[in-house]
C-alpha cells in the first residue's frame, strides 16, 4: 500500500504543526472533517481517506451483513491496508505529532487500526464507534491518548458498548477520556467543542 491506495484529501502540514487523519462516516467522503481540522488546528496537515466499499452506493471502510453485524475477515483485511496506507504517510512526515479522529463507521476503522498499530498516534478522537466485539489485548495502549464520544441515546452505537469500549482503553492503560451528550447519532457543539480542547492539548 502506498500514500495513494486510496482516493483522499490531503494539505500539507505547515511548520511543525500535526498530522491529522481523518475518518468519514458511512456515506460520507473525504471532505466531511478537514474543513472542522482547519478551523482546530489551523497549520495542521490532512490526510482524509474515501471508504472503498460500497454499500449501496454510501462509502464505508469495511463491510457489515447487517446493521452492527461486522464481516470480521473483511475488516482485518481493511484494517491491515488502513495501517498501510497511514504509515505510508506518515514516513513522509516524520518526526511530528500524528492525530487521528473519525466518526461512525470511521470511528471504527480507526479503533480498528489502534488495536493493531497503536505506535501510529499521538492522539485519536473516536467519535461514536460501535465495537461489537471484545479487541484483543493490547500493551502498546498503554500510554495512548484517545477521546470516545457519544450520545446517550444513540441508536446506532449503544451506551453500553460504548462504555465497553472505554473500558476496554482503561484496561490497557490508555489515558481515556469520555462525553457523553443526551442525544442520539448526531453530533453535538459540545462534542465539537471537547475535540477541539483535546486535539489543541
Amino acid at each position: 500500500m502506498t500514500t495513494t491506495s486510496y482516493v483522499h484529501h490531503y494539505e500539507a502540514p505547515k511548520g511543525s504543526a500535526p498530522l491529522v487523519f481523518t475518518f468519514h462516516g458511512t456515506g460520507g467522503d473525504e471532505h466531511q472533517f478537514p474543513g472542522l481540522i482547519e478551523r482546530i488546528l489551523p497549520d495542521a496537515g490532512v490526510v482524509s481517506p474515501r471508504g472503498d466499499v460500497s454499500e449501496y452506493g454510501a462509502n464505508r471502510f469495511f463491510r457489515r451483513t447487517g446493521e452492527g453485524v461486522y464481516d470480521m475477515a473483511d475488516l482485518a483485511l481493511r484494517t491491515r491496508q488502513m495501517i498501510a496506507f497511514i504509515r505510508a504517510h506518515k514516513a513522509q512526515h516524520p518526526d511530528r505529532p500524528v492525530y487521528g479522529l473519525g466518526y461512525s463507521n470511521g470511528a471504527n476503522i480507526l479503533a480498528s487500526v489502534l488495536f493493531e498499530a497503536p505506535d501510529l498516534f499521538d492522539r485519536v478522537a473516536l467519535m461514536h464507534p460501535l465495537i461489537p466485539f471484545q479487541p484483543a489485548p493490547q500493551p502498546g495502549l498503554k500510554g495512548a491518548n484517545v477521546l470516545i464520544t457519544a450520545g446517550q441515546r444513540d441508536p446506532i452505537c449503544p451506551l453500553p458498548l460504548t462504555e465497553a469500549l472505554a473500558g476496554y482503553f482503561n484496561g490497557q492503560g490508555a489515558a481515556v477520556e469520555t462525553f457523553l451528550h443526551t442525544g442520539g447519532h448526531e453530533i453535538s457543539q459540545g462534542e465539537i467543542d471537547t475535540i477541539t480542547r483535546f486535539l489543541q492539548a
